[in-house]
């Protein structure tokens, strides 16, 4: 509840502050240095009114006779929970996390270091960080983790079944909690660990999962080495937008392999976040302001996520065994400039693939209660298995065709030009013959907020 209420005032600060429209422009009239100091100590100095506002004593205890300097444990902790809140929350702080990110990144710079005379930026605590603080390594190597900390899904199990699976978990909870509880670690401080563990079960379910349902739709519809009348997934350079010329099969491939590169990704999404936080606030790491052609741009090299992501790249060209496209990472330049960028996109997958899912999803029992709207499907696409199959190939066709570049020459078949093709058909689905089943079906656009 305290880490919440610091929340509260960081976002608060970052949504008055006006720090990358103060920082991020072309300007020779004073030293820009200077500018960012004057920026940073302007946002805590904020950060301390709020905290007087909220908490007349403890803001009493930031104030009176002390420098930013003595208070530099609080600003680096209040910063330190706005990093982690985003990364547990990736929907959340979607204005002021970049922000956020700026200003410390500008604050790691040795220049400002030394004018500032205080640091912002602290390790992100972890689970393991938290308990090799307080002796609970131990807790970790356990058999009952599993048990403790696995997600209970109730597809396809009855209400009994679903009990005793509740159960079992909330039992090895309690039992683990007592074992290892220790001097320095409660009972609570434990079952709030294992919560935080099982969480990424919940986030794998929702942004890994949705790529595998997708990859699940394309093997069950579709043969790659047949073609069904009216159902071809062949495209060809410069006919609806598409960049990129692929036979039935070729497509198959690519968009079956782009689906399970993404999947990788999603799935290595939390230690992403880690090495792009290390990436973005080394002090040795600067960066460059150009115009990407999308406006003025931090431009910066991503060591640590580049050889992640050529780590995770390779693992799928071995799955895939013969790789379609391109194998170009775009990092650190005008496509991806730096690892916020990265992270962001990536991001994005969960919201292209979730919409269509629940739209295929609820077809069946939407149309299945209402005469009129089976006869118009049945009319105007054939039946509800057809109208499936529809919806399926132009999205397997036109979101993996190279589009969506704001030139003939950039996206095409890289691996980042894959999701900005993804992008390019979401932008676009409002033209699309079957729109209404998706408006029918509950959609509202693939923000992140829909349904």
């Amino acid at each position: 509840m305290e880490e919440r209420k610091l929340l509260r005032l960081l976002e608060a600060a970052l949504n008055v502050s006006e720090y990358t429209d103060k920082i991020d422009i072309i300007s020779y009239n004073s030293s820009k240095t200077r500018r960012m100091v004057h920026q940073i100590k302007d946002l805590c100095s904020i950060l301390s009114g709020l905290m007087v506002a909220s908490d007349y004593k403890k803001g009493q205890e930031l104030i009176i006779n002390k420098s930013f300097e003595d208070n530099q444990e609080f600003f680096q902790r209040i910063f330190e929970i706005g990093r982690r809140h985003k990364i547990m929350n990736p929907e959340k702080m979607r204005d002021a996390y970049g922000k956020l990110m700026y200003m410390l990144m500008d604050s790691v710079i040795p220049d400002v270091q030394d004018m500032l005379s205080f640091s912002l930026v602290i390790p992100i605590k972890t689970v393991y960080s938290f308990l090799k603080e307080r002796d609970g390594l131990g807790l970790l190597h356990h058999d009952l983790m599993a048990e403790a900390t696995k997600e209970i899904i109730a597809d396809g199990k009855s209400r009994p079944q679903i009990n005793q699976e509740i159960r079992s978990k909330e039992r090895a909870i309690e039992w683990l909690s007592r074992k290892f509880a220790n001097d320095n670690l409660t009972q609570e401080e434990i079952k709030h660990c294992l919560y935080s563990i099982g969480d990424n079960h919940a986030y794998l379910r929702a942004n890994r999962d949705c790529c595998e349902r997708i990859s699940q739709y394309l093997q069950k519809y579709f043969n790659p080495n047949k073609i069904e009348k009216g159902y071809s997934l062949a495209i060809s350079s410069g006919r609806n937008g598409a960049r990129l010329s692929h036979s039935h099969e070729m497509q198959y491939l690519y968009a079956n392999q782009t689906l399970h590169l993404w999947r990788e990704i999603q799935h290595e999404m939390f230690m992403l976040w880690s090495l792009s936080d290390q990436d973005l606030l080394s002090d040795h790491n600067t960066y460059r302001l150009r115009d990407t052609g999308q406006g003025l741009n931090r431009v910066q090299m991503c060591p640590a996520v580049s050889k992640c992501m050529h780590s995770i790249l390779h693992r799928a060209q071995q799955k895939a065994g013969y790789w379609v496209g391109s194998s170009v990472i775009h990092l650190g330049d005008k496509n991806v400039p730096n690892a916020l960028m990265f992270i962001d996109k990536y991001n994005q997958v969960s919201r292209i693939l979730n919409p269509i899912l629940i739209c295929l999803e609820s077809i069946e029992p939407v149309i299945a209660k209402n005469t009129g709207l089976r006869s118009y499907v049945d009319n105007s696409f054939g039946g509800v298995d057809a109208l499936k199959k529809s919806i399926l190939a132009d999205f397997f066709k036109y979101a993996f065709d190279g589009s969506g570049a704001d030139n003939f020459f950039d996206a095409g078949s890289c691996i980042d030009g894959r999701l900005t093709s993804a992008w390019n058909w979401c932008s676009l689905i409002e033209k699309k013959s079957y729109f209404p089943i998706f408006l029918l079906t509950g959609f509202v656009g693939f923000d992140g907020d829909g349904f």
